[in-house]
This record gives structure tokens, sequence and C-alpha cells, in this order.
């Protein structure tokens, strides 16, 4: 890869085009205008991207629906009743599909509208329409019926991904579907059958649960979430079992069809599976083709996605780039934290490289898996020595009290220096329980720190401190 490292010297203004207005184009933005930058944003969609308009947050949306339906029948242990007439709470509870969808494109709507009102407020130029770079310090912009050029000083690419397709399975968006798609449903499918076990179908495959559909769930792997903490990956397949959601394990979709009033799978062994909707999850693609990246002299790797180093530059210089194009993590926090990054290196400012150890990361099934740092199979690969506690949720005072009965918290300490390195929590919140690991992670504090820090008692941080306590090291 070509070096740029001194290709910019820290100046005042420096005019950056970014390309993409998701995660990584607009934190950018806002980070780049505030340093005195004159910004002009490129994007074709609305501002957010994919990951506010078609992405996290409408799948999210959709999966806090499911939340509340699970936790009302839940509650049920807790002495809330519903009327139903056969004594089944989840009977009493109605999924209105439509309703859910138009607020979670509302919500999106809304959410893409107050970034850019954000951006707007700082100075920063926005254009509707679809960018290719002509070289690496201009970008042509078409607007439909005109062209429009922009130079600038440096270049940022964010332009995303979008849903990889199998031939045999091509969506139609009405019983074939994608997760861009699956929005525009207005009835709760009655079977849906979820192809792929990754973070997006095993998310999709709980929430659908949740909110009433039958679902299968077809995994090409022994266990779904594949690459995440077993242990993790345990518990959720258990829950799934216990609230009739099928997995078919080592299972591979050949082909999808549409039937006149449903689909019908063919798995890899020849056997077949009906249903009356499919949801396709088998990964994503960078939107890298014909954009110009070889004309910037910027490079790509066999997948196409766009090769960075620690300070999010390309190949080329004056170029950047950051977010799922990259393919270094598909998370809208890395695609920020890449594009933040990449405006310090550009104007001079004091830069951390981008540390994939410290990224903490959720599962927004139900329950949640959240993540950070090294895991137990680096352990057992023999990359890092360490101790591991994992204590289960089952133990805790406040999750008894809200019925909480999986899940559990794991903290993994370097061997020797009872340095905190990682951890993984399973449980209703865990996107927000991974935050005081996470921080002891990229503080690098030890176990004693989380140990002797008060917790609310009850809560269900508590079991974080208490798991640190096991850690602790008698001298």
């Amino acid at each position: 890869m070509t070096s740029n490292q001194d290709v910019f010297k820290p100046f005042a203004l420096p005019r950056l085009a970014i390309l993409g207005g998701g995660p990584g184009g607009y934190e950018a933005a806002m980070v780049a205008a505030s340093m005195g930058s004159e910004v002009t944003i490129v994007e074709r969609a609305g501002m957010g991207g994919s990951a506010v308009l078609t992405d996290v947050v409408p799948s999210k949306t959709l999966i806090a629906a499911a939340e509340a339906m699970n936790r009302s029948i839940d509650s049920t242990e807790l002495g809330v009743s519903f009327n139903a007439t056969d004594g089944n709470p989840k009977a009493a509870m109605k999924a209105d599909l439509k309703q859910i969808n138009e607020r979670v494109m509302r919500l999106a709507r809304e959410q893409s509208t107050d970034i850019r009102r954000g951006l707007e407020a700082v100075g920063v130029k926005i254009i509707i329409g679809t960018g290719r770079l002509l070289d690496n310090r201009t970008i042509e912009v078409d607007r439909g019926e005109t062209k429009e050029i922009i130079k600038a000083d440096a270049i940022l690419v964010a332009v995303g991904a979008h849903p990889r397709e199998l031939a045999t399975a091509q969506p139609d968006g009405e019983r074939i579907l994608n997760w861009t798609q699956i929005y525009n449903l207005e009835e709760l499918p009655e079977e849906l059958i979820v192809v792929g076990s990754g973070v997006t179908g095993a998310e999709f495959a709980s929430g659908f649960n949740g909110l009433g559909s039958k679902v299968t769930l077809i995994s090409s792997r022994d266990q779904v979430l594949p690459g995440e903490d077993s242990d993790a990956a345990a518990v959720l397949e258990d829950v799934f079992a216990r609230r009739g959601l099928r997995v078919l394990s080592q299972s591979r979709a050949e082909a999808v069809e549409r039937t006149a009033d449903g689909v019908i799978v063919t798995l890899g062994d020849g056997s077949q599976i009906t249903g009356t909707h499919c949801l396709v999850c088998v990964g994503s693609i960078p939107n890298t083709t014909d954009i110009g990246l070889e004309a910037a002299g910027v490079e790509v790797t066999p997948t196409g996605h766009i090769k960075v180093d620690g300070v999010s530059r390309t190949s080329a210089p004056n170029v950047y780039a950051a977010g799922d194009c990259t393919g270094v993590f598909a998370l809208a926090s890395v695609s920020a934290m890449q594009g933040r990054i990449a405006v310090a290196h550009l104007g001079g400012d004091g830069v951390r490289p981008l540390k994939l150890n410290q990224v903490s990361s959720n599962i927004f099934t139900s329950p949640e898996i959240a993540s950070v740092g090294v895991s137990e199979a680096d352990l057992a690969s023999g990359k890092y020595q360490g101790d591991v506690i994992k204590l289960s949720l089952q133990t805790n005072a406040r999750a008894k009290m809200r019925n909480v009965n999986e899940g559990f918290i794991k903290i993994i300490a370097r061997k020797g220096s009872g340095t905190v390195i990682g951890g993984v929590v399973v449980g209703a919140g865990a996107c927000e329980l991974i935050f005081p690991i996470a921080l002891a992670v990229t503080q690098k504090l030890h176990v004693d720190d989380l140990a002797n820090t008060f917790t609310v008692y009850p809560s269900l941080s508590g079991s974080i401190a208490e798991a640190a306590r096991r850690l602790h090291v008698h001298m």
C-alpha cells in the first residue's frame, strides 16, 4: 500500500468532500466542520445512509416491538394477568405489523432529518445525488438532470454496503425478501424461513418469533452466530427452543422458490421446507463498484472492500475511507470511529489508530449478546493467556425480580497481571451492561478496579463487580 503519511500537514481549512452520508460520513463531517473545514457530503438516499434508513435503526426499532411483547408475555410470572380465554397470554396479544413498520420507517426518516439539520447547522453542504471519483481530489455528482463537480483537498469514501443475494434465491420484495424489504410487509408472516444464522439472521429470527411468527432459522454451522462466544450462542439456542423457534443446523439453503401462496426452500441434501415468506440474510457486498476508485488510485481487496490502515488512509494520497465498504467491522460505531480518526489525521490533530480489540458490539436478539476485547476462542488458540470467570444472572437479585431466567456475565483477565482484556454479557440490556467492561478494556483497568467500584443494589451491573471479585488474586 502506498503511504501518504506525509501528504498532509496541520492546516486550518482543508476542504473535505465525503462520498456517503452514513455514520462514517456524517460523523466525520461534524468533526471536520467543528475544526473549521469546508465540508461537502454527497449522498444518494438520505442522511444516515443505510444504517439509519434501511438497516440498524429500522431493525432495532422492529426488535424493540418484539421485545415489548416478550416482556409482556413473561410478566405473567410477575403476577400480571391477561384476558386470555384459553389461558395462553400470547394468544391475548397481537402484533400489527403494518403499524409497527409504519413506526419503524417514520423513526428512520425522523432520525435522518435530525442528522441533516445537525450537519447544516454547522455549515456542512449536502448534495443529494450519485457520486463518482474522477481522481483523488475530485468527485462528480450525478443529480439526474445535472452534474456537479466538487473539488477538495481530501476525500473520504464512506459508501457502505448492500445485501448479498443468491442467484437461486432472488428477492421479489413480497415473499422472498432481503433485510431492506422486510419493512414493506403489512401483515405478519405466518411462517417465516430465515436463511443465514449470522447476526442479521439471528436478530430477525428472534424478532419475528417475538412478534408471533412461526420461524425456522437455517444455519450452515453447528451453532447459530458462528464466530461469537459459544456459551452465548448456546444460551440463545436454548431460548429459541423454549420459544418454539426451530433451528436447522448444518443445513444450507440451495434455492428459494415462490409458490402460489408461499415459498419452498431447497436444502443441500435435497430436502425441502415450506413457509409463507423467506428472509435471506447471507452477508453484504461493499458499494465500491463503478465509483471511480481505480481512477483515484484506491486499491481494493478481492471482495471489493477498500484497503485502509489504522488511521483510515487508503492507498491513494488524499483519500480516506470508513465504514462497511472497508470490511473492517460492519458496525455503525466502528464506521463513525473510522470517520473521526480520518478527520483527526487529516487535520493534524492528536490521533489514536483504530484498535479492534477495544470494539464493543451487541447482537439485538432476545436475550441480547454483547462482547468486547479478547474472547475465549483467542485464549484457546494460544493468542492470549488469561483467566475467565462466568457468572450466571440467575443468582442476581435484580434479575430474579425482573424474571430474567437466562444470561451471564463473563470477564477475561490477563493471566498474571489481572488486567481486564475482554468480556461478554448475555441478557436484557446487554448493550448497556457491556460499557463498564469495555471501559476497563480500553483503559487497561485491573479486575480490582471493577471489583472495588460501588454498584447499586440490587442491579444487574452488580454481577460485573462480583465476577471481577472472583478474579482477584490474593497477594
